[in-house]
């Protein structure tokens, strides 16, 4: 359990004892996600969540994404509700690290999604980026494209040792993004991982998000570019052209792109390829051994930077033309 602080029960008890939550009756680790430790807890009040930040997430932007999941549960966007103290405070401390709870939201995530449900989780993220309008909080992007090119720099026997001569295509391919990304885009904070498994449906409708720790402020077309590889490839690493185009019909019942995020789907697509690549790779020899859970494959996302180096247009298919 590397990856994750375990707590005994004299230090859970001293950490509610702040709140107006009652007594705990169960606390069970959850073996989901490679950032932070989580906790299904329960109390005399119901079902919470526990999480004690660990891993990447900075302590000082830990305000941000609390505020954000507050603002969202405020302005009707069904996601996990951070909850305060007596005095307030949604941010706690368990041995010497930070920690929240928040509400439990219901509803299942899916590991091969519908048609219908890509439909839907594209409506989803479009309420998304409304919901946002007005968040008074700003983050940048530490892992946009400004980023990708000098963490790479330190990744090259890691790409060797998965293929040989894959450090040498991966540059070419920083050096294509960092001449052709697209500059003016609309932008807010967008979710940046908006994966199947963190997002819940209830009767095949979108349900609600959790799980905002890479929030932060972007192009929204961008966002669309992450769900569309993460929605949208077959496990043989097709890419599934109709339901990329009912992803972006979901996306657009609720909030229409331009003509210039239409355009720039292809090289953000790329680009969000190479984003969840080069963390991958990161974490597959970063992840302590004995942790609950493995790392991701960064091959998976190295087969999807092979298909959009190869069909530059593609998820173009998926989108309806400009008016």
């Amino acid at each position: 359990m590397a990856v994750y602080t375990d707590i005994t029960d004299e230090e859970l008890a001293k950490l509610l004892a702040d709140f107006d939550l009652g007594a705990p009756l169960s606390l069970k680790g959850v073996a989901e996600g490679v950032e932070n430790s989580n906790f299904l807890l329960e109390t005399e009040a119901g079902r919470f969540f526990l999480t004690i930040y660990e891993k990447r997430v900075k302590a000082d932007e830990l305000p941000f994404f609390l505020g954000l999941m507050r603002w969202l549960a405020e302005h009707g966007y069904p996601s996990a509700t951070p909850i305060a103290d007596r005095t307030g405070e949604m941010l706690k401390t368990v041995r010497g690290k930070p920690c929240a709870i928040v509400s439990f939201l219901s509803g299942l995530s899916v590991r091969r999604p519908t048609v219908a449900q890509c439909r839907e989780a594209g409506r989803g993220l479009a309420e998304l980026h409304l919901a946002v309008a007005g968040f008074p909080m700003r983050r940048e992007n530490d892992l946009g494209q400004a980023a990708w090119a000098p963490m790479f720099a330190n990744l090259h026997a890691e790409a060797e040792g998965f293929k040989p001569g894959l450090a040498k295509v991966i540059d070419a391919d920083l050096a294509m993004l960092d001449a052709r990304w697209p500059k003016g885009l609309p932008q807010g904070v967008i979710h940046a991982d908006f994966f199947p498994d963190n997002v819940f449906f209830k009767a095949g409708e979108f349900a609600g998000a959790i799980d905002f720790y890479f929030a932060a402020n972007d192009a929204f077309a961008y966002d669309v570019a992450i769900a569309l590889n993460a929605w949208c490839f077959e496990p043989d690493g097709s890419f599934n052209i109709t339901a990329a185009r009912a992803m972006v019909a979901g996306y657009e019942s609720r909030r229409p792109l331009s003509g210039a995020e239409r355009d720039a789907l292809p090289v953000l697509a790329h680009g969000a390829a190479m984003r969840f690549f080069l963390t991958r790779l990161h974490d597959w020899h970063a992840t302590p051994a004995g942790a609950l859970v493995k790392p991701k494959d960064p091959m998976e996302y190295e087969r999807k930077l092979a298909v959009h180096r190869s069909s530059p247009d593609l998820v173009l298919f998926g989108a309806p033309a400009a008016p």
